[in-house]
């Protein structure tokens, strides 16, 4: 006689359709507050609906990140908030660098088991990105995928869409020797060089260094660390139509991504002594060992943003970014790197 299986289960399975509509429910809720005239249907539909008007020759700008090994450190700290503005961020600052305003962004939330708590955290921190620099959460997709992480872990990413007038692209064709480099500061790692700092540190195995307190940073370093992506575009809207060109940097630091704002044959040369080194990235270098031109090719080292401009408006540009300072020129491309430090 053969004994009856019991009935089986999508939950026993490991994925709780439940609790996922639970967290799709409390998002709906928080996405809302990002919404204008041009956001049709909310969230919910099988895609987000944007209506594009009043542009002549629009060009779209997409991009798309995530927030790396960050999410370790989030884990071991339990704080998850942060890593909502640190997805909106990375990808809004990749968009804004060809001049585009920033139009909607989606979401991508997989984790092992569905939490809607942690989803709700990390959706509020979304929501408030996305009012900062006006852009709207129009949707996204939470996946809950049993064996795929451990229990308790996830990984977050992000897709941006901006908007650009084709004449009025930044596309570096203007940029001349000569013409001012204009930084503007970060306040830390953003998301970028993480997996250095837990291989050196080892917090993956014991997180206590993160918990120490420093008074220089005037918090313990897992703090410093997990401070957000800091938002460049209500910051350099004004200019926008001034400069020439603009660089974020990201992962692979000054070094790599000030080239890609410039064109074949120039390069940049940067004074490092005209702007100040946040001092997580002296606590670092001192605790991990890691030689200064290893630190400039792997974090920003303080700065976040760099703007390219003709020297005839650096004054404007200063007077309506105030953060901003002059830290180098663009030159003749001397060697392979075409960054002089």
């Amino acid at each position: 006689m053969v004994t009856p299986q019991p009935a089986q289960t999508y939950k026993a399975a490991g994925v709780d359709i439940d609790a996922a509509d639970e967290a799709k429910r409390r998002i709906k809720v928080l996405a809302t507050s990002t919404h204008g005239p041009e956001v049709l249907g909310g969230v919910g539909g099988f895609g987000g609906l944007y209506e594009l008007s009043g542009y002549r020759r629009p060009v779209l700008v997409s991009g798309t990140d995530n927030v790396g090994t960050k999410l370790k450190i989030a884990l071991a700290m339990g704080q998850f908030e942060n890593l909502g503005e640190d997805v909106v961020n990375a990808c809004v600052n990749d968009v804004i660098v060809s001049g585009a305003k920033p139009l909607f962004f989606l979401d991508y939330i997989a984790t092992g088991k569905m939490d809607a708590d942690l989803a709700e955290a990390i959706v509020r921190g979304i929501v408030k990105a996305c009012n900062e620099c006006g852009c709207a959460l129009v949707g996204g997709e939470t996946s809950e995928l049993p064996g795929v992480f451990p229990p308790g872990e996830f990984d977050l990413s992000g897709f941006a869409v901006g908007v650009v007038e084709k004449d009025a692209m930044l596309d570096n064709s203007s940029i001349r020797e000569g013409d001012l480099l204009i930084g503007i500061p970060s306040n830390g790692l953003h998301t970028n060089g993480y997996s250095l700092v837990r291989h050196v540190l080892g917090v993956d195995d014991d997180p206590a260094p993160l918990f120490e307190h420093y008074d220089e940073l005037e918090a313990t370093l897992g703090e410093a660390l997990l401070k957000p992506h800091r938002s460049y575009y209500p910051m350099v809207k004004p200019v926008l139509e001034t400069i020439k060109g603009m660089a974020h940097i990201t992962g692979g630091g000054l070094r790599d991504n000030l080239p890609r704002s410039l064109p074949y044959g120039l390069g940049a040369h940067l004074d490092s002594s005209t702007w100040e080194v946040p001092p997580v990235f002296t606590v670092l270098q001192e605790q991990c060992n890691i030689e200064t031109d290893e630190m400039y090719h792997v974090f920003n080292m303080g700065l976040g943003m760099v703007l390219v401009c003709d020297p005839a408006v650096a004054d404007q540009i200063g007077s309506l970014v105030p953060e901003a300072r002059v830290v180098g020129e663009v030159v003749r491309a001397t060697s392979e790197r075409r960054v002089n430090l």
